[in-house]
């Protein structure tokens, strides 16, 4: 056992009193409550944050309001937002061991791979996001106005800032999810109010610091801790707010769009997802299975396009599931902070729980679990679980776990793949493990999902945009299509 040492400073940032970003302010609740944070590892209390009110969420959405309308932001030029872009990105470099031990604190995950996935990720995600502010474009355009005829006009299309930004996200990534929605608002030119996950809003506060030492102007950024029932609801239904984004699961989020369209607010949902990750006959297995245990096994299975269906052509599928099996029962669970451990804990009891009855029910079923299929503590631990001999249509293929289980299914050929593939409400990822490019690119367009790898899964690139088709959500994250989701166009036409 090698368990890391908290920094001073991640100590000092976890006994602070409780406080959210409002403005210029630093602030407690209106009311003063608090809510308790868990260490997923242990179960113990870690800390306590403020429980937002209404007022408070109206505060800091009217402080964006007045940040993006009056403030120096609003006049701020393009390479002024690059180069705070570029600030903020080398103080999170600097601050990278912080930021992931209290990632790791907060929601479980390993701080070692915290540190070289999700917070790089993030610093690599805003580094990007920073060189788009300066290639913001708009258009002219020759136009007719045909009921003008002897007229001489000049027309121009302009790209402008959305605005305020209400932004909530999921508790699995907390850091990176927040910098996905922060980097194109800031490169934009809009005004944000962050709502973090009621379990893990840690990091979201210490970015909050990190974007006041950048030198951004008061309430260009702000951060609401509290319930998704209270501080969200009321985020999502501020008048003041001109787009909502929102990553979490596909029942909230439909009820996100819902309110959105009342009020024709903008709106990005990016929601849940069943990702089918596909071996056919010629892939190399022993890297298909090592490549499908990652897929479902990362971050305890806890990511939203984890391959958590898997679908091997039926001459191989006792030998990779057999492979995938050996895998997970060679790891080792425990403390994120333990750099031994290859899996640490689920982020809730609530979540153990959930993962649990759907193990559960597949026994009740007469479904085989492989391997896996336990649960234990102290801290909410699953084992990674392997199930197979479950019918398409049952619940463990169709819905949801966000667990480290992968239900597994021989398929005949191509065709049987695809269609199996397909038969899910979800439609966010999917992997094919092959070496016959002409297959994979007869595969690729059939495939109802947002992004498809081969012979990798999660593959994740800033340039790439990452959303859903079907019930995996509305609109894209990452790449050029993120800035036109927080651009409105503008169409000019002056008659000369």
């Amino acid at each position: 056992m090698a368990i890391a040492t908290l920094l001073p400073a991640t100590t000092a940032f976890i006994q602070r009193a409780p406080r959210m970003l409002i403005g210029a302010e630093w602030v407690e609740a209106a009311d003063g409550q608090t809510m308790p944070l868990r260490n997923p590892a242990t179960g113990e209390q870690l800390c306590v944050v403020p429980r937002a009110t209404v007022d408070d969420v109206d505060r800091a959405v009217l402080a964006a309001r007045q940040a993006f309308d009056d403030s120096p932001w609003s006049r701020t030029r393009p390479r002024e937002r690059q180069n705070l872009l570029w600030k903020l990105a080398d103080l999170m470099q600097r601050d990278a061991e912080l930021l992931a031990q209290l990632e790791c604190l907060n929601n479980g995950k390993s701080a070692a791979v915290a540190q070289v996935m999700d917070v790089q990720l993030a610093i690599d995600f805003l580094r990007y996001m920073a060189g788009w502010a300066t290639k913001i474009e708009g258009s002219s355009v020759e136009v007719s106005v045909p009921l003008m005829p002897d007229q001489q006009f000049h027309s121009f299309i302009r790209r402008e800032a959305v605005g305020v930004v209400g932004a909530i996200v999921a508790w699995n990534f907390p850091l990176l999810l927040a910098c996905w929605k922060l980097g194109p608002a800031l490169a934009t030119g809009c005004t944000v109010v962050l709502k973090p996950a009621d379990e893990t809003p840690l990091t979201a506060l210490k970015l909050a610091e990190l974007v006041q030492e950048a030198g951004y102007p008061d309430g260009v950024f702000n951060v609401v801790t509290g319930t998704g029932i209270t501080a969200g609801a009321a985020l999502t239904h501020n008048p003041r707010v001109d787009k909502l984004t929102f990553t979490g699961s596909t029942a909230v989020g439909k009820e996100i769009g819902k309110i959105a369209m009342d009020s024709m607010t903008r709106v990005t949902l990016e929601l849940g997802g069943k990702s089918p990750t596909i071996v056919m006959a010629d892939a190399d297995l022993g890297s298909a299975a090592a490549g499908a245990a990652s897929a479902i096994f990362f971050n305890q299975g806890q990511v939203c396009c984890a391959g958590s269906r898997l679908y091997v052509q039926r001459k191989h599928f006792d030998k990779v599931v057999a492979d995938i099996a050996g895998i997970a029962n060679a790891m080792k669970l425990g403390s994120g902070l333990d750099t031994s451990v290859d899996m640490g804990p689920l982020i809730s009891a609530r979540q153990q729980e959930r993962v649990w009855r759907y193990i559960e029910m597949g026994r009740e079923s007469g479904a085989t679990i492989a391997c896996g299929g336990e649960q234990f503590g102290p801290g909410y631990f699953v084992k990674p679980t392997v199930i197979v001999d479950v019918d398409q249509q049952h619940s463990l293929v169709q819905e949801e776990i966000f667990g480290p289980v992968l239900v597994a299914i021989p398929f005949d050929d191509e065709a049987d793949a695809l269609r199996m593939a397909n038969d899910s409400p979800y439609g966010l990822g999917a992997s094919i493990w092959s070496n016959d490019l002409a297959a994979v690119h007869r595969m690729i367009p059939r495939i109802k999902s947002g992004s498809v790898w081969v012979n990798c899964h999660s593959a994740l690139d800033p340039a790439l945009p990452f959303g859903g088709y079907k019930m995996s959500g509305v609109g894209r994250e990452m790449g050029y299509a993120a800035i036109e989701h927080y651009t409105e166009l503008k169409s000019v036409l002056i008659k000369l």
